[in-house]
């Protein structure tokens, strides 16, 4: 199996878009790339519109080469609803667009289904289904909360299963649930790619006990698994002080790599929304 991380934070933008290709079939999850409008009262960098533009072209390439395109909730970010091209030909599993969300997102569901019906191969929703395509399972969770309560509605985990395993969160913000670590453990996937909580956020949105409480559901998962390469980025990754946040982690069972998706593919993190104020002081090169 190949999993290869496309765009995400620790490359400089707000996705989680990840491609995957089986023995049999070529997948990707959530085509979709942002920027933060408005960070430390401050609006998106040239630098960063420009990496923006650089990884919406990856996405588009690597999606242009999948079967599948999966779309896991309605966040900008995890979904683009102005490049029909991503979905054209394709089979779509998606999150439901009428159950387990809120306004926003439905209202955006609506909206993209209308776009994307008539041109995908077929569109089918995937809270707590599952599909075989050849030699590959795909698992899809039941609706699991985008943090902690309703508000920012639901999103749907995905396990994918040739020869391997590999399981893919989405926008759990931690896990902040027992949910979603009751959904790895039993599937027990050797890689995972997991939005670690938001601790940017905290004193704004959330407590410090419910950062504390997604880093202790993280340590439950590491011990209670055989996972190879533990992958944590998307929210995480918009804190400057991410690491010291993850220093610990490797001690719970030194086997498990602890990495962002930059790391994982070899590369340097480059966390520009979080370096905003740098970018804007002129103190970095690119």
């Amino acid at each position: 199996m190949k999993i290869l991380p496309v765009a995400f934070e620790s490359m400089g933008v707000r996705s989680m878009a990840t491609y995957v290709e089986t023995n049999d079939l070529r997948i990707f999850i959530d085509p979709g790339v942002s920027v933060s409008p408005d960070r430390y009262s401050m609006p998106p960098h040239t630098v960063e519109l420009d990496r923006r533009r650089d990884m919406l072209e990856s996405v588009k390439e690597w999606a242009g080469l999948s079967d599948v395109v999966i779309i896991t909730h309605y966040h900008y970010d995890h979904h683009n609803p102005d490049e029909i091209c991503l979905y054209k030909g394709k089979d779509i599993l998606l999150k439901h667009p009428r159950e387990h969300i809120n306004q926003s997102q439905k209202q955006r569901a609506a909206t993209l289904l209308g776009l994307i019906e008539p041109c995908a191969r077929s569109v089918r929703t995937a809270d707590s289904q599952e599909f075989i395509f050849g030699n590959t399972r795909i698992v899809f969770s039941p609706p699991l909360l985008h943090g902690n309560s309703p508000a920012l509605g639901y999103v749907v985990g995905v396990l994918i299963e040739d020869d391997q395993k590999f399981l893919y969160t989405s926008d759990v913000q931690g896990p902040m649930n027992q949910e979603v670590v009751d959904f790895v453990i039993a599937h027990q996937p050797a890689t995972i790619i997991l939005d670690g909580p938001p601790t940017y956020q905290i004193g704004s949105h959330y407590k410090k006990s419910d950062i504390n409480q997604a880093f202790e559901n993280i340590k439950k998962i590491i011990s209670a698994t055989s996972i190879k390469s533990f992958i944590i980025d998307h929210h995480l990754l918009r804190d400057l002080n991410w690491q010291d946040y993850v220093s610990d982690l490797s001690s719970v069972k030194p086997a498990t790599k602890i990495c962002s998706a930059a790391e994982y593919l070899g590369k340097k993190v480059d966390i520009l929304e979080a370096r905003r104020k740098e970018l804007y002081g002129g103190q970095v090169c690119v």
